[in-house]
C-alpha cells in the first residue's frame, strides 16, 4: 500500500472530527461541527494555542467546534434547511449513522415507516455506517464513511460523492 500523507485541511479536519465522533462509539444522535480557520480562532482565543499541535498551527489549518444541542428531528431535510452560519464560519461537518442494505430488501418495505425501519433493522444483509460530511462555504467537500464490522481508524473510507445529497444540503447551509 502506498499511502499519501493527507495535506488538505478540509480533509484533515474530517479526519480527526471523524476519529473524535468514533471515539465515543456506535449509536449516537447526529453532531454537528463549525468549521473555522484556526489561524482566526487564534487570534480570537488566544489561549486556546497552548493546547494546539503542528498540525493544528499549519498553514490553512481548521479546526472543528462543536455544536451543542442539535434539535433531534426525524427529518435529516427539516433540521439542515433550519441551518445558518455567520460569515466567521468557514465549513461545516455533520456526522449521522445510517443503516445500509441492498437494493432488494428496499422493494420488500412494509408501507408502514416504523414497519419499515423494524424490518430494515433486522434485515441480516444491513450494514450499519457512520458518515461524516464536510463542506467550506467556497465549495469544496469530503465525505468519509465507517461501517460498524470494520470499526478501524484504517478502514474509513473516503471520497467526494458517497453521500452527493448530503454534501449538497450543507453547501445549502452557507447559501444567502
Amino acid at each position: 500500500m502506498n499511502a499519501q500523507p493527507v495535506i488538505d485541511p478540509l480533509a484533515i479536519a474530517a479526519l480527526d472530527t471523524e476519529r473524535h465522533v468514533a471515539a465515543a462509539g456506535w449509536d449516537q444522535p447526529a453532531r454537528l461541527f463549525a468549521l473555522v480557520r484556526t489561524a482566526d480562532l487564534l487570534e480570537r482565543e488566544p489561549q486556546l494555542r497552548e493546547q494546539m499541535g503542528p498540525s493544528d498551527l499549519a498553514e490553512g489549518a481548521l479546526t472543528a467546534i462543536e455544536q451543542e444541542g442539535l434539535p433531534t428531528t426525524t427529518s435529516l431535510e427539516t433540521l439542515l434547511g433550519r441551518l445558518a452560519w455567520p460569515d466567521e464560519v468557514d465549513g461545516c461537518a455533520f456526522a449521522i449513522e445510517r443503516m445500509v442494505v441492498p437494493p432488494e430488501a428496499e422493494r420488500e418495505l412494509p408501507s408502514r415507516g416504523e414497519d419499515a425501519v423494524d424490518h430494515l433493522a433486522a434485515h441480516p444483509d444491513r450494514k450499519d455506517v457512520r458518515l461524516v460530511v464536510a463542506v467550506l462555504r467556497g465549495g469544496a467537500s469530503i465525505c468519509l464513511l465507517r461501517q460498524r464490522d470494520h470499526d478501524s481508524d484504517d478502514a474509513v473510507a473516503t471520497g467526494k460523492d458517497i453521500a452527493p445529497g448530503l454534501v449538497e444540503a450543507l453547501k445549502a447551509t452557507f447559501e444567502d
